[in-house]
């Protein structure tokens, strides 16, 4: 079944920019790159918030054919933030970035974050893709880092988006939702659970926004013209969350 129109980018009189933010695990591109490039191509991000993207050999050139492919640029992130990647449409000019990595957690990956913040018309905002970890004391702390270097950005709006590795009755995912827009369940569009593609029943993937961001609809983009579940069970092993927002215009 199709789904109901989400909202494609815009720039509105009063400056404010409506964008296509995409949140998406890629397991560092060990599937089915050409149909993961459909996917990301298709939704018609403005931003894409990646986790697990290529850290190792040649990640670079990885993360380069993934934008290209799909249409986009590297904004930042990869192997200098453990994962976490940017990628942007040329609708979209940075201001600055910043890859962070987090305490490490003996016997456990690295995480990290990757950040930025941009400019889209007469919108500034920032970004933030996260992967938390595994271990759910490790994985509330973080939470609570995210909260932090958002507010470290200094502006008055911002993005985050990625794997939190539990549902939204989890205590990490409920701390930043206690202080951020859960964009799912403020305006629910498409499609719920994100893990795994083939059986999806849990939603651990979300992108949050800051309050004053419009959020127009956001959820799992299956049904969407040229996303088609063969691509959705080939690209990785979750599944993207497509959100639409209205980022007011900065003073």
């Amino acid at each position: 079944m199709a789904l109901t129109a989400l909202p494609g980018s815009r720039t509105d009189p009063d400056g404010s920019a409506v964008i296509r933010v995409l949140g998406y695990n890629i397991r560092s591109m060990r599937d089915d790159e050409d149909a993961l490039a459909r996917v990301v191509r298709a939704c018609a991000p403005d931003v894409v918030l990646v986790q697990e993207a290529p850290r190792f050999l040649r990640w670079r050139k990885h993360a380069a054919r993934l934008a290209a492919e799909s249409g986009l640029l590297v904004l930042g992130g990869g192997a200098p933030a453990a994962g976490p990647l940017l990628l942007c449409s040329p609708r979209v000019t940075a201001e600055r970035t910043r890859d962070v990595l987090l305490p490490r957690t003996p016997g456990l990956h690295r995480r990290g974050f990757a950040t930025a913040v941009v400019r889209v018309a007469g919108a500034r905002f920032g970004l933030l893709s996260y992967h938390l970890g595994l271990r759910g004391d490790e994985r509330y702390a973080q939470a609570g880092m995210v909260l932090d270097e958002l507010a470290a950005l200094g502006v008055p709006h911002a993005i985050a988006g990625g794997d939190v590795n539990e549902p939204p009755g989890g205590r990490s995912f409920r701390r930043l939702a206690a202080e951020l827009q859960d964009c799912r369940a403020v305006r629910p569009w498409g499609g719920e659970y994100t893990f795994t593609p083939g059986d999806p029943r849990r939603r651990i993937d979300a992108v949050f926004a800051t309050r004053g961001v419009e959020v127009l609809g956001c959820g799992v983009p299956a049904g969407l013209p040229g996303v088609t579940a063969e691509d959705l069970r080939a690209a990785t092993d979750h599944l993207p969350v497509l959100a639409a927002l209205r980022v007011p215009a900065a003073p």
